[in-house]
């Protein structure tokens, strides 16, 4: 089903306003919740409410917002390290029960909220387009808020006790911080089945999926710190010559990958297939439907049926439009067009109800989502959430910098697309396509492991070499 071309508001298509005020603390904000420290060139970033698993709120933001600019000018600053005290979470997501609460107070306490996602997106766009190497340690839980101080930077380090997730539909909501420019992003239906199930990613499966670009022990990240602050760039070194560097330091302190028998990868072979098979439409119901219809992978499609069935409607809905549309979005209208979707959702019964249920209600319910079923959230009302109000503009932003895919994705692992683009052009066997791609990666770990199970999956043996299989 094709999309309707009315989502497409001609409001972001003006020029982009970068007169954004630099946020400041406020009166009441707490103390520490933020740690910083400099040690020869490393600026880090330490987010410190480990009780509350570092969920990110309003005064973190205001004061990592002015570190970052300040030490951008810095000559003596070479790279930022962001990370979470602890060792339970980096971040677990934005503070959403401060938000609901806000929400219950009407018009004044909906608009509040929203403004705390435009400080939020604005972080994340900053971190985006940054001048100078960022690196995130994704030690323990990161989800929401933390994925959006992760997954634009170029380096994101995962580690044994690595937890991913969005589960923004369980609580009436949509995979924001960057999501829609990621997640579509991602290989083939992977992007689409995660946001929409919530489905968690342990440990390596965060490298194997493309979410983090590095593997490391998590016994290694201080002595990871002490090295990147030893780390010296020449004056005349553009910024992709300091990522490269960057990029060969974190491969010193590898001490290797869980073995695939050990830990196979997750989202690979039939389940991998079933997920394309399944999430490749462009309507939640087609999806339903799939899943109903799906022979090869039943139990799992049962599993999955009975996840999203209890997941907003609404939320469901506006995900999937999201996903479909974000693959065109660049970094700065993914961030502008996310805003107003979140500011959209501040105003439904969704968000309240969803936060409350499960994430203040002891023990946890199921929420009453408003429509309770898909058939009755119509094309309308998803539609409006893609609209922004009458004398609105858009989300002004604190960079100019812009782009349309990730300018440092070459410090992951391969994509599927890069590997089709290989086989389809030269047709090697499987051997020399995965020694090609070893080679290409500089011996990177993962590597070996994602293209073998791409190539099983995806191609067969043809008498001039592998063929492609659609």
């Amino acid at each position: 089903m094709p999309l309707r071309a009315k989502v497409t508001n001609p409001a972001f298509r003006a020029p982009m306003s970068t007169a954004s005020d630099i946020p400041t603390e406020l009166p009441g904000d707490e103390p520490d919740d933020v740690l910083f420290n400099s040690v020869y060139g490393l600026r880090s970033v330490e987010l410190n409410r480990p009780k509350k698993l570092n969920s990110l709120n309003g005064s973190m933001v205001r004061k990592i917002v002015p570190r970052l600019k300040e030490w951008e000018k810095s000559q003596l600053a070479n790279i930022v390290l962001i990370s979470g005290a602890g060792s339970k979470a980096l971040c677990a997501g934005g503070d959403v029960a401060a938000l609901a609460l806000q929400n219950e107070k009407g018009i004044e306490g909906q608009k509040a909220s929203t403004d705390f996602f435009g400080l939020e997106y604005r972080l994340d766009h900053l971190i985006a387009t940054y001048s100078k190497p960022v690196i995130s340690f994704m030690d323990g839980i990161t989800m929401g808020g933390g994925v959006g101080l992760s997954m634009h930077a170029p380096f994101r380090i995962a580690t044994e006790r690595t937890v991913f997730a969005m589960p923004e539909t369980t609580i009436g909501f949509f995979p924001d911080v960057g999501g829609s420019f990621f997640l579509p992003r991602l290989d083939g239906e992977t992007g689409a089945y995660l946001a929409l199930t919530s489905e968690r990613l342990n440990g390596v499966q965060a490298l194997y999926s493309g979410i983090a670009t590095h593997y490391l022990h998590s016994s290694a990240l201080s002595s990871v710190s002490q090295r990147l602050a030893e780390l010296v760039f020449p004056d005349h070194m553009d910024l992709p010559e300091r990522l490269d560097i960057v990029n060969k330091t974190m491969a010193e302190f590898s001490l290797g990958l869980p073995s695939t028998q050990e830990e196979p990868i997750l989202l690979a072979a039939n389940l991998r297939a079933a997920i394309d098979r399944c999430f490749r439409f462009d309507t939640v119901e087609e999806i339903f439907k799939a899943l109903e219809n799906e022979t090869e992978q039943k139990e799992w499609a049962q599993k999955t049926l009975e996840t999203l069935s209890i997941r907003s409607p609404t939320s469901l809905k506006v995900t999937l439009r999201q996903l479909r549309l974000g693959k065109t979005w660049s970094i700065t209208e993914t961030f502008q067009r996310e805003h107003s979707i979140a500011a959209n959702f501040m105003r439904h019964p969704d968000f309240v109800e969803g936060v409350k249920a499960r994430l203040m209600s002891k023990p946890a319910r199921q929420a009453q989502w408003q429509p309770a079923t898909l058939q009755e959230v119509s094309q309308e009302t998803v539609d409006a959430f893609f609209s922004i109000p009458k004398g609105e503009t858009r989300l002004p932003l604190l960079s100019e910098g812009d782009y349309n895919r990730y300018p440092h994705e070459r410090f992951g692992l391969p994509s599927e697309a890069e590997i089709e683009k290989f086989v389809r052009a030269d047709g090697v066997s499987q051997k020399k396509t995965v020694q090609e791609f070893v080679q290409r990666y500089k011996q990177k770990e993962g590597v070996q492991e994602k293209v073998t199970e791409v190539l099983a999956r995806r191609t067969a043996q043809g008498p001039q070499g592998l063929l492609w299989q659609e």
